[in-house]
């Protein structure tokens, strides 16, 4: 599931109770949807890892 926290989005384990991932400025769309809708983990992590390549 995604949060608003101060500064933007974190990704937030609801097995785990942790946050999960990198802080995120901009949420994307897609992940948003995502994270938010069927939570298929091997679509989340492909989104994941798109969006950091892009940051750098």
């Amino acid at each position: 599931m995604a949060r608003g926290v101060p500064g933007g989005y974190r990704i937030w384990d609801t097995k785990g109770r942790h946050w999960w991932g990198d802080h995120y400025e901009l949420c994307p769309d897609d992940l948003l949807a995502e994270l938010n809708g069927a939570k298929d983990a091997a679509k989340i992590t492909a989104l994941l890892k798109r969006h950091r390549a892009q940051k750098r």
